[in-house]
């Protein structure tokens, strides 16, 4: 039983996007190794972006220097 764990910043993100994940990850699982779709589970994080840390710094940062 395949776990995948998705972890996205909470930037708007559609549903159809997020539907679009789910069915690509479920796919790939069983093209590359034969998993059953079934029983493939996949998980989609939001995370704020003051919670997410690139390069050294908060993202919500270096997104506002932009």
């Amino acid at each position: 039983m395949p776990y995948v764990n998705i972890q996205v910043t909470d930037e708007n993100v559609t549903k159809e996007q997020k539907l679009q994940l789910v069915q690509g990850v479920t796919q790939l699982l069983v093209d590359v190794l034969d998993k059953n779709p079934e029983t493939t589970h996949i998980v989609i994080q939001e995370v704020p972006v003051d919670n997410w840390g690139v390069r050294g710094n908060l993202y919500s940062t270096l997104k506002k220097q932009k």
